[in-house]
């Protein structure tokens, strides 16, 4: 197989496919005749020549897919005029305190906010598939230490964690994710595909309470060590 067809078949693959595409997948339709080091060339190239156009090809935690670009959001809204459902700002604060001191336990997140969290603000980010339970603390009533998923960094058109957005920007940023999954995250390049989160990483909103506090920002020490995934 020359390179040709072969990245004439993983553009057809990744603008069909309705999931992130895994590389070790790309090597199973093109038959393990290329390396992984063959095939990101090719996605390099896909990259390249998609540049000019309306949709792009990114990398996202669980693969690869083409999404449209940001900057089409006001053309594509037109589709749905429609104001989607937002969640409430508890929870897009829980979500950001998760995502940023991970792994935390329910106390961790009730001393950063100083409020009680509800247990149907966690349940609501688990059954969206943003955060789960990844151990337990190794204290009294070992309460359960909570991590963003990588199908969170997907929502939000993220290869790793440390491509999130400074902390400052953290709220409109999830507010865009939270907008856009009404619209079914993740996109793909469909008939009439819609933006990602992606557009809203420039926005800035002030920081959250507790956040900026040196004296918070140092969880319980004997929390368990969290693999980073990626």
């Amino acid at each position: 197989m020359n390179t040709l067809d072969a990245k004439r078949i993983l553009e057809t693959a990744l603008i069909c496919t309705q999931q992130p595409m895994p590389l070790r997948d790309m090597r199973t339709l093109l038959g393990d005749v290329l390396g992984t080091d063959s095939i990101r060339l090719i996605l390099s190239d896909l990259q390249e020549e998609w540049s000019e156009r309306g949709v792009e090809l990114v990398c996202v935690a669980n693969g690869w897919r083409f999404q449209s670009r940001p900057e089409m959001r006001t053309y594509l809204d037109r589709l749905h005029p429609e104001k989607p459902p937002r969640y409430a700002r508890a929870t897009l604060e829980t979500l950001a305190i998760i995502a940023y001191r991970q792994p935390v336990s329910r106390g961790d997140i009730e001393d950063i906010r100083g409020v009680a969290v509800n247990s149907l603000t966690l349940k609501q980010l688990e059954d969206r598939g943003w955060i789960e339970v990844i151990g337990h603390r190794d204290t009294v009533g070992r309460p359960a230490l909570f991590a963003t998923t990588r199908h969170f960094l997907d929502d939000l058109g993220l290869a790793s964690l440390d491509q999130l957005p400074p902390l400052e920007a953290t709220m409109n940023t999830l507010d865009g994710l939270i907008e856009a999954d009404a619209r079914n995250l993740p996109e793909v390049l469909e008939p009439t595909p819609h933006p990602t989160a992606a557009q809203s990483l420039q926005t800035t909103t002030p920081e959250l309470d507790g956040f900026d506090d040196p004296s918070r920002q140092s969880l319980h020490p004997e929390s368990v060590p969290h693999e980073n995934p990626l």
